[in-house]
């Protein structure tokens, strides 16, 4: 039984490798759309609230959110299912295309409407929700257009496909079953979404990815989310449906991958905290074949895949998590570890800050030196991340602190004070600049707040065109770097050292 991750490749792949695959989505393809609101008043019509809509929101839904999940990841993607030829249509053409999705499988039926799920919120609350959608089989010639797009795929080079089944009409069983058999002409990996308590469509796959619920329906039989219960059920499914590996999502208690040879893998859950677990089921689906498609250990591959579901659920809504914001987390469970480390990149913290304020999350930066950290440092950037959600560090190189400070500093290499900088709970990242400002690195970033500490005034601030404000913070009278390393040398002086 594999327990734990022995061997963190996962940042290399994520940072290095994960742009280059190339994977296929297939499935029954959503348009997700929330309208919020306000409830001040009953209506006089009848006995029911009166929402007054303040703000409408589409989001790729269904396997097209799988799709999302893995461009976000910097996968190239092909989506492939079936919509309607209407206005629903066009959004999700527009949304994919702004992801960078590959949207040439999804064939335009005049049969049907695209599937929809409006979603009605009053104060953050779900109030009520709408389906439009039409269930059934497949049409001959869409199966026929489906299978000749996939097929087209497969000889120009795919690294695997992910198969988002629910339950309205693309996911048949005989065009599931030969989406497997010609995946594996070429071998290429599949991964299944499954739905529905009869597997046998989803026979000889290499991955399928139940939720507990899920595996209890297909095992026909309900048992306690623990361990060997879970396992055993697992076990029976992947021999009983040739499945090279069932993983099951188990919620609070993780991931559990019952595979070949008897092969075993427990991964807890990661989040802290989980405020809505809708889509984590279509980011375990995105990770897990990504990592699986790059050669990852399996093991390395569910420990991402946990991680990125861990992510997810923390956010409120449909969330596809993304490359930077994974790596970051990687990273700093490799420092957890003990492991190597490294700071972000200049490209890493740019994207990263994008998606924190795609999310409304607001951003501070600070900067500095940090040689030999003190409490008067930590008391600074605890303060300065108060100011919002995520506090981000530039940090001189050792080149930008010699010019400022001498060339007998910094004491503490570069990679080492930005270990110890990331290893405290109030900053989120670090980076190097080598500048004798960061003021480059803040273009880049644009945060909301820009902190200096000291007595500046915040027309002195290095940086502070690009962001949303400045702010000034005291330092914590009599600490200082200078004062550690003048006693010391006092110390050595009078023979106390």
């Amino acid at each position: 039984m594999v327990n734990k991750v022995t061997n963190l490749s996962c940042t290399a792949f994520l940072a290095e490798h994960i742009q280059n695959l190339k994977i296929a989505v297939i499935g029954d393809v959503m348009l997700d759309r929330y309208f919020y609101g306000e409830v001040k008043r009953i209506s006089p019509e009848a006995p029911v609230p009166v929402n007054k809509v303040k703000r409408i929101k589409s989001v790729l839904g269904g396997a097209a959110n799988v799709a999302a999940n893995l461009a976000h990841l910097e996968c190239r993607v092909f989506m492939g299912g079936v919509t309607g030829a209407d206005n629903n249509r066009e959004v999700l053409e527009e949304m994919m295309a702004e992801k960078g999705i590959d949207y040439s499988g999804l064939i335009k039926s005049q049969q049907r409407e695209t599937i929809t799920k409006m979603r009605i919120l009053g104060a953050q609350q779900q109030m009520l929700r709408l389906d439009f959608e039409e269930t059934g089989d497949l049409f001959p010639e869409e199966t026929e257009a489906l299978s000749l797009w996939l097929q087209n795929l497969l000889e120009a080079g795919l690294d695997g496909v992910i198969v988002s089944d629910y339950a309205k009409g693309v996911c048949s069983d005989n065009f599931v079953q030969w989406v497997i058999a010609a995946a594996h002409q070429y071998h290429v990996p599949v991964l299944i979404d499954p739905k529905g308590a009869d597997w046998n469509k989803y026979r000889g796959c290499d991955f399928i990815t139940p939720n507990l619920k899920e595996m209890c329906e297909a095992a026909g039989e309900l048992v306690p989310n623990e361990d060997e219960d879970v396992l055993r059920l697992a076990q029976n499914a992947r021999e009983k449906y040739a499945i090279k590996n069932v993983v099951v999502t188990r919620s609070e208690r993780g991931m559990t991958l019952a595979g070949l040879d008897g092969l075993v893998i427990n991964d807890p859950a990661t989040a802290q905290e989980v405020f809505d677990v809708s889509g984590a089921g279509d980011t375990v689906a995105a990770t897990l074949l990504a990592g699986a498609a790059g050669k990852l250990a399996l093991q390395d591959a569910v420990f991402m895949a946990n991680r990125a579901a861990g992510i997810v659920v923390a956010k409120v809504g449909t969330y596809p998590v993304h490359r930077e914001e994974l790596l970051k987390d990687l990273l700093t469970e490799e420092r957890k570890q003990g492991r190597g480390y490294r700071t972000l990149s200049w490209s890493e913290i740019e994207s990263l800050a994008k998606t924190w304020r795609s999310c409304g999350e607001k951003i501070v930066f600070t900067n500095g030196c940090f040689d030999i950290l003190h409490v008067g440092h930590v008391s600074y950037l605890e303060k300065a991340a108060r100011l919002g959600r995520h506090l981000v560090v530039g940090l001189n190189s050792d080149t930008s602190v010699r010019k400022l400070k001498g060339d007998v500093r910094p004491l503490v290499h570069e990679l080492d004070r930005a270990r110890v900088l990331a290893a405290l709970a109030c900053v989120d990242a670090v980076v190097l600049f080598e500048q004798d400002t960061p003021t480059e690195l803040i273009e880049k970033i644009r945060p909301d707040i820009l902190v200096k500490g000291g007595d500046y005034k915040p027309e002195e601030v290095a940086g502070r065109e690009y962001a949303g404000e400045v702010r000034i913070i005291d330092f914590e009278d009599g600490y200082s770097t200078t004062g550690i390393v003048e006693q010391i040398a006092q110390f050595v002086k009078e023979g106390k050292l």
